[in-house]
């Protein structure tokens, strides 16, 4: 099939990078503005008949990069593409998921809705906050993981007496299955969350004194409840601690907050580009995707499975 890889403003550096792995041009495709603001898109190759993917993850500016891929997929459809598939590495609104409190959205729908209802016959996504926004939708969803990316990472620095973190309950699952690749111990922290984007740590449940911990989550926002979960195990006799995520939002001082905390290395993916600070030289490594992405893209288009990547 006639395969295209096309993206908004959110991440062209990635859509560029899957493109040199599958041996193909990134489409060419004008995603501007008018003067008052709105989205001006052109595609200018001819996707008729063709296989398309739209990288564009959702990250900030959200709301923005979301408007980007809807209005890209509409051209798409009325251009004749045969099958449109939106890549998105980072799902945006993921973490509304659910009514935590009366009268609050669950906005995780929402945008499953105005995707399918965009035109997409396919989502490709990584590493979802929650796994049933999978069923949100009522189109077939690929759901990756970045954890053959961090733990081949890991495993070269060949690290001792190891332990793996899980930041909070829901994260224990992912933990256990990182741990259990690498070989390594799990502890768990139990928090309590007051208000958003800030946590009170609880308590720590395993071993961590004298261990290199390795705290593992899915997201990096604020960087609040990671940089207070690294001072906890390092008050517990903690002797090394790394943090690893697959995104990193890295919204208001979170990278000053992480430079300036316990945690010698940041390892995130590039989902989310990462804006360069000089708070970023030392501690943040960031892993590319890409690979893994290009590989679940060709299986897609030859009707292959993709969740044999992760057998």
């Amino acid at each position: 099939m006639n395969l295209k890889i096309l993206s908004g403003n959110a991440n062209p550096v990635l859509a560029r990078d899957i493109c040199r792995r599958l041996g193909i041009e990134l489409s060419e495709a004008k995603v501007g503005r008018f003067s008052d603001g709105e989205i001006q898109v052109k595609v200018i190759d001819n996707v008729r008949g063709a296989d398309c993917y739209v990288i564009q993850p959702t990250c900030s500016p959200v709301n923005e990069h979301l408007m980007e891929l809807l209005i890209i997929v509409d051209a798409l459809k009325r251009a004749s593409a045969k099958r449109i598939t939106a890549v998105l590495p980072y799902y945006g609104y993921g973490r509304q998921d659910r009514k935590a409190e009366p009268r609050v959205p669950i906005t995780a729908r929402l945008v499953a809705n105005l995707l399918a209802t965009s035109g997409i016959t396919r989502l490709l996504t990584m590493d979802l906050h929650a796994g049933q926004i999978q069923g949100f939708f009522d189109i077939p969803v690929d759901h990756l993981y970045a954890t053959p990316v961090i733990l081949s990472y890991f495993k070269a620095k060949r690290l001792d007496n190891s332990v793996i973190v899980a930041p909070d309950a829901g994260g224990v699952e992912r933990a256990r299955s990182f741990a259990k690749h690498f070989n390594a111990d799990l502890a768990i922290v139990d928090k309590r969350r007051p208000r958003p984007n800030e946590a009170a740590i609880m308590n720590i449940i395993g071993e961590v004194s004298g261990k290199t911990c390795i705290i593992l989550d899915d997201i990096v926002d604020t960087g609040g409840t990671l940089t207070k979960v690294a001072a906890a195990i390092k008050e517990k006799g903690a002797k090394n601690v790394l943090a690893t995520a697959t995104h990193g939002i890295l919204s208001g001082d979170a990278k000053k907050q992480i430079d300036e905390s316990c945690i010698e290395e940041m390892v995130i993916t590039d989902s989310i580009p990462l804006v360069k600070t000089k708070e970023t030289e030392g501690k943040f490594v960031v892993l590319s995707i890409a690979s893994l992405l290009a590989e679940a893209i060709i299986r897609i288009s030859n009707d292959e499975s993709v969740s044999a990547l992760f057998l």
